[in-house]
């Protein structure tokens, strides 16, 4: 990666919102020790904008999204070429603490992950004490992240019961608040309704439109109706052959890959004729 010093990362005041980012990310190439995973891979993330990242499994998709916010660097065998700027910082730059990074780039994994010791409220606000990050009015935070991620009408009274007892979409929404509250400037979303119902799921989708013009998001799915629904921007990704790293074929708005692709492999996988 580019090694030339940047300032850090801007962290905003609390009560404050630095608003969505443009994230960027230029012929990135991954490596799992020989295992070459994806091949040269350039996309620009808008702000204000839903990115869908598509495809068949092992493509790569994965793989590219935790890229994005220096997970893919926790594995000891993964290396990586190409650069990924936060509006035109390097994110892997030695002058940017990987903390910072992922203050600002947030994730909400596949499977709900939240702290299961931890009360409602506390599971808000956890990324924010693990980070050493003093807020003045905790209590409003709460509120406004839960608020925000569609949750707060059926947790308003069960701040203090565990998070653990809510549902797989209540706990889903619960991970996306905990995001929510460190100010990220971006989200990224693994498959975040692949375990859910269709209830569920669309109240997932709906909070997702809600806060795309507070943050820019970035969002892994296997489901095309869910892409077509929610994204503005799609890049699909694909593999050539057995072995072969993945790439990105065709990357643009949502509706020209549905309805107008130029490659018809584009065509063949959104429309359901292979993947």
């Amino acid at each position: 990666m580019d090694t030339r010093s940047y300032p850090p990362l801007p962290v905003p005041p609390d009560g404050t919102r630095a608003g969505p980012a443009l994230l960027q990310a230029s012929n990135v190439s991954a490596w799992f020790g020989s295992n070459k995973v994806l091949e040269r891979v350039s996309l620009v993330m808008e702000p204000r904008k839903v990115t869908a990242l598509i495809g068949p499994s092992g493509c790569g998709k994965s793989t590219f999204l935790r890229i994005l916010n220096r997970m893919h660097e926790l594995v000891p065998s993964a290396a990586l070429s190409g650069s990924v700027s936060l509006d035109g910082t390097d994110i892997y730059s030695a002058a940017v603490p990987v903390t910072q990074t992922r203050l600002r780039i947030g994730m909400v994994f596949q499977r709900p992950n939240p702290f299961p010791s931890m009360t409602i409220a506390q599971n808000v606000l956890s990324g924010l004490r693990l980070s050493g990050i003093k807020v003045s009015n905790p209590d409003a935070l709460v509120r406004e992240c839960l608020e925000r991620a569609g949750l707060w009408k059926e947790t308003r009274n069960r701040l203090n019961e565990s998070g653990a007892a809510l549902s797989g979409g209540q706990l889903q929404r619960l991970c996306i608040a905990r995001s929510l509250a460190v100010r990220p400037r971006v989200l990224l979303m693994d498959e975040p309704c692949s375990a859910l119902d269709p209830i569920s799921t669309s109240v997932i989708e709906d909070t997702i439109r809600d806060l795309v013009e507070d943050v820019t998001i970035v969002i892994v799915t296997h489901n095309m109706q869910q892409a077509n629904r929610v994204s503005d921007n799609c890049a699909l990704f694909l593999v050539d052959g057995e072995g072969e790293p993945g790439r990105i074929v065709e990357a643009g708005p949502t509706e020209q890959l549905f309805s107008d692709p130029i490659d018809p492999r584009t065509s063949d996988y959104v429309h359901g004729r292979f993947g």
